[in-house]
């Protein structure tokens, strides 16, 4: 029987890395963690969730003290952003959680943690800085880049992506960013309340295109009335700098030419899979252009080689890696066929309003041939919503033609949170009824979800026949007025 040096080894320091790393080291498993950075954490640490959330924040406070009149404040008149202290507090944010993704940590829980470049040698060994490692089995967690378009004359022109937005020593005059997608939508709205001026290109006919298109619309109707300019059905023609200013020429829906310039391009069109240089392709690990194939058990067509992550192309979210790194922990160290199930996967775009979603929107339903009904709840019609100012959005349930929920869409004010509640219905299997019955505090915005339910039993309960059977039992006398 072989021999190996580990028993799991885990090439990525990111979400899914760090949670086979720490969950199969606490279990026993002499486990071997490879980054290929300088630090653990991963891009939602360093380039992704918490510094742009960090940044979301600090946008938006700024925003209220701009807007303060419409609270009943004195109008104020706000001093420019000075985008150096604004980077600080990003560092800070992250300087503060790195100690929990720490080498020194992670030594302490029993993982072994290397830096620097692996490559497959065979289907169990690897070579890393002039060493090799085997282990019994390996798991591919190395994360996602920026995707780089095609686009001429771009990689002549000087662009940033999400690995350099966050660390800029002056807050940009103006930006043009390609793609609408959540980091560029999010960034967009930032950085325009911040002060720059920022333009938006985008090859559909909508943002945030994986998303229903009228909630969508309304998130763009609430960025474009503070400034922001969004340019659809677009296609880039090309990319140039021109003195000491970047130039995007682009062909809008009509067919017009339209010279966009600004001080920073902003390249936010998709991600591609860290593989290069992994040697994937000298052991025979099967990939293909969104990333590594895995079944759903995460397992590679080498068995004892898993995936889990941005590698794999499938969500690209920092909690559906963890997610998967507990799915490989089940597989790999308890050997138990545990099965991913993405049907109640959330995500949320931390735009604000934000736009936060559970399992399947009416565009996922409409692709998939689903008969479906939809039951809203405005954030107009709630009371806290109002008393905070709110008066955007609403909640969308997605029932399919037997009545049980296939999703949820929730667009209005701390969105993300208000759908954790049905994070826990859905994935709970919990009756609509009893979130219909359940008592909710008043006023708080998570009424919504009671109501929106309370919305679908309305019609069967206040029927004309229950009406007539409380009539003919109990001789109710009917209309007062």
């Amino acid at each position: 029987m072989p021999v190996y040096d580990f028993d799991i080894g885990i090439l990525g320091g990111g979400a899914a890395g760090l949670t086979v790393a720490s969950g199969a080291a606490q279990l026993g498993a002499k486990s071997l963690l490879v980054e290929k950075e300088k630090e653990l954490g991963g891009d939602c640490l360093h380039f992704g969730c918490v510094p742009s959330k960090t940044l979301i924040r600090t946008a938006h406070v700024y925003h209220l003290m701009k807007t303060a009149k419409v609270f009943g404040l004195p109008e104020m008149t706000v001093p420019p952003v000075d985008f150096k202290e604004v980077t600080a507090r990003i560092r800070s944010v992250i300087s503060t959680i790195q100690e929990h993704d720490s080498e020194e940590r992670f030594c302490s829980l029993g993982a072994r943690v290397e830096f620097g470049d692996p490559t497959f040698i065979d289907d169990h060994t690897i070579r890393l800085n002039g060493n090799t490692y085997s282990a019994k089995n390996w798991v591919i967690a190395t994360g996602s880049s920026p995707g780089i378009p095609p686009v001429e004359g771009l990689d002549k022109t000087p662009f940033i992506t999400n690995k350099e937005i966050f660390s800029l020593d002056h807050l940009p005059s103006s930006m043009i960013i390609l793609g609408a997608g959540p980091i560029a939508t999010e960034m967009a709205q930032a950085f325009s309340r911040l002060g720059s001026k920022v333009s938006v290109i985008q090859r559909s006919g909508q943002i945030l295109s994986k998303e229903d298109k009228d909630l969508a619309d309304e998130v763009m109707g609430v960025l474009s009335s503070e400034g922001v300019e969004f340019y659809l059905n677009a296609t880039i023609i090309r990319a140039l700098e021109r003195g000491g200013k970047r130039e995007v020429l682009i062909k809008d829906g009509n067919g017009k030419e339209i010279s966009l310039k600004a001080e920073k391009i902003l390249v936010a069109l998709g991600r591609k899979p860290n593989i290069e240089g992994l040697g994937l392709e000298h052991i025979g690990v099967e990939v293909d252009k969104r990333g590594v194939k895995v079944d759903n058990r995460l397992r590679t067509n080498i068995k004892h080689i898993y995936a889990a992550g941005d590698v794999t192309g499938a969500y690209q979210f920092t909690h559906a890696a963890g997610y998967e790194g507990g799915i490989v922990i089940s597989n790999a160290i308890f050997h138990l066929p545990r099965k991913v199930d993405y049907t109640f996967l959330p995500w949320c775009t931390y735009t604000d309003p934000e736009l936060a979603s559970i399992g399947m929107n009416e565009k996922a339903a409409t692709a998939a041939g689903i008969k479906y009904s939809v039951w809203t709840e405005a954030f107009k019609d709630n009371d806290r919503s109002l008393v905070e100012g709110e008066k955007i959005g609403k909640i969308k349930m997605i029932l399919d033609k037997d009545e049980k929920p296939l999703g949820v869409q929730i667009l209005g004010p701390r969105a993300g949170e208000l759908l954790n509640e049905w994070v826990a219905v859905l994935n709970g299997r919990v009756k609509l009824s009893s979130l219909a019955s359940a008592v909710h505090p008043y006023p708080t915005l998570g009424e919504i979800n009671k109501r929106v339910a309370g919305t679908y039993f309305s019609p069967k309960i206040f029927s004309d026949r229950v009406k007539k059977g409380l009539k003919f039992f109990f001789n109710l006398k009917g209309r007062a007025c």
